[in-house]
């Protein structure tokens, strides 16, 4: 602890990097909820363990599931801020990440359209979120995918940075399949992925087992409800189809249109306005005119 033991600047990196304390990650400071914790679970808990949970990508636990970086720019009570994210960007670009799973969002209405995002205050976060994009450093992938929740206020748009033309925004769903209360919702918004949702009893007490499970600090695991839930489910299904469909030739672009032109426009009327519902079957099969293979075991 202490020292940069490989040498390229950033001190105790092992899993990540804190960029709002610029130091090792850390998860047990006065105001930390856990949220990066429960969003990684979603993504990368181990498959088939019979403990917890199951990421969507996680794998059986021999090597074969998805690798994450933790870039941290929440901290304590301290939010992020424009640089510690920009910086946090091109760290994931320099090691090899393709995709950017932010589980964050800037509150709605704050930035009013793509051209100033791109040219405002919040510049730097553009110009790091397409180096990202354009980077070229795994042999999975050419360039990365930013995917971003669309925010959870009920506002008739996405938030920014997810509801950037070249980034993918996603909405949240209730345990009904409905739009939760509180996604964003319209245009900016690409597709929807579950959420979860607090709900009363008949006591008119919150219940929390409507909501997502996922990991928490100390091995122990909670539920949460946001947007912030149903980005990890989008970014675990884009992290299968790397594995699956990556290799020369396959492109962010690629990547993105089976993410969106392969999920689901049956689950959720279009009315709503929240996209169509990520389908980890759908967007594996898109563009392909095989059937899937049978299922024969169910262990």
């Amino acid at each position: 602890p202490g020292v940069d033991d490989d040498g390229n600047g950033y001190v105790d990196d092992v899993y990540g990097y804190n960029f709002s304390d610029d130091g090792a990650v850390t998860w047990d400071l006065a105001g930390d909820t856990g949220h990066g914790t429960h969003v990684a679970g979603t993504i990368a808990a181990v498959n088939n363990n019979g403990i917890g949970v199951s990421g969507v990508a996680g794998g059986s636990g021999i090597g074969d599931g998805v690798r994450i970086i933790s870039t941290q720019i929440f901290s304590g009570d301290s939010g992020n801020s424009v640089t510690p994210t920009a910086r946090a960007a091109e760290y994931a670009a320099d090691r090899g990440a393709v995709i950017l799973q932010c589980s964050w969002g800037l509150p709605s209405g704050t930035v009013p359209n793509d051209n100033s995002f791109k040219n405002g205050y919040y510049s730097a976060q553009y110009v790091a979120f397409k180096y990202f994009a354009q980077k070229k450093n795994h042999p999975a992938l050419d360039g990365g995918l930013v995917i971003f929740a669309a925010g959870n206020e009920g506002y008739s748009s996405s938030s920014y940075p997810g509801a950037y033309t070249d980034y993918i925004s996603v909405t949240a769903t209730a345990p009904d399949g409905l739009p939760a209360y509180y996604t964003n919702y319209g245009p900016g918004c690409n597709v929807a992925a579950p959420g979860g949702e607090y709900y009363r009893d008949a006591y008119t007490h919150y219940q929390d087992t409507g909501c997502v499970l996922s990991t928490m600090p100390g091995n122990q695991y909670g539920y949460m409800q946001g947007t912030s839930m149903a980005c990890p489910h989008v970014s675990g299904v884009a992290a299968l189809v790397v594995s699956y469909c990556g290799g020369p030739g396959f492109t962010n672009e690629m990547l993105k249109e089976k993410l969106l032109n392969g999920a689901n426009s049956k689950a959720v009327p279009a009315s709503y306005k929240v996209g169509k519902l990520v389908d980890a079957l759908g967007v594996l099969t898109y563009g392909s005119d095989e059937a899937p293979s049978q299922v024969t075991d169910l262990t």
